[in-house]
């Protein structure tokens, strides 16, 4: 959507440099919260068979029944708070104008956070809200609230500082709900999510000032 004609260079960018991005964390992490001793863990693997038609169709019911069951309530809920947001008024009166939702002006209010990232605008904050729910729906919120086209309030530079920082922030509701069953702990579910949107906001930060230095 942003880059057509490098779409693979871009995408091919954004991916090693999650990984980058991934490894120092994890190094900083190491040596600050997480210092000291490491403890042991050993865990036993089975044997490795190849898996029978019977066993895979079991595993993957499974799989998509405790998706149904666990996940799938809390996307429905927050697509529909977006949705609201995005249609309503502060007088909860449906707008035709997009720039008049309360989604808006959540949005003007939370935008100058991202002057040095080159998109402080309501529209991106509101694709942003949106990513959260899902991060496919970055864009088809970006088409919708922007009648314009990218084109109209993206420069490359911003685009990519933009594009990083969809990459890094917290994921969707969906991974977030799972991360905080597997940790159990819903003070360390919100560190995670503020630790990773912290991390997106500087490395979104670096790229756009870095690439004005550049000249780009």
């Amino acid at each position: 959507a942003f880059f057509p004609r490098h779409g693979a260079l871009v995408m091919g960018s954004l991916y090693f440099g999650g990984i980058l991005v991934a490894v120092a964390s994890g190094l900083v992490l190491k040596r600050t919260v997480f210092r000291g001793n490491s403890v042991p863990f050993v865990m036993e693997l089975p044997v490795y068979r190849l898996p029978s038609p019977k066993t895979g169709v079991l595993h993957l019911w499974d799989k998509v029944k405790d998706f149904v069951g666990r996940e799938f309530p809390i996307i429905c809920i927050g697509s529909l708070v977006i949705w609201l947001l995005t249609n309503l008024d502060w007088t909860f009166t449906v707008v035709t104008d997009g720039s008049a939702s309360i989604l808006a002006s959540l949005g003007s209010l939370i935008a100058p956070v991202f002057a040095l990232n080159g998109f402080a605008s309501w529209q991106s904050v509101a694709a942003l809200v949106s990513g959260f729910t899902a991060k496919e729906a970055v864009i088809s919120t970006l088409s919708v609230v922007l009648p314009g086209g990218l084109a109209a309030y993206f420069t490359p530079l911003s685009a990519l500082s933009f594009l990083t920082f969809t990459l890094l922030y917290t994921p969707c509701v969906a991974a977030v709900a799972a991360t905080r069953r597997e940790i159990g702990s819903l003070k360390w579910t919100v560190v995670a999510v503020v630790f990773q949107t912290g991390i997106a906001w500087l490395v979104s930060a670096l790229v756009f000032q870095l690439g004005r230095l550049a000249g780009f």
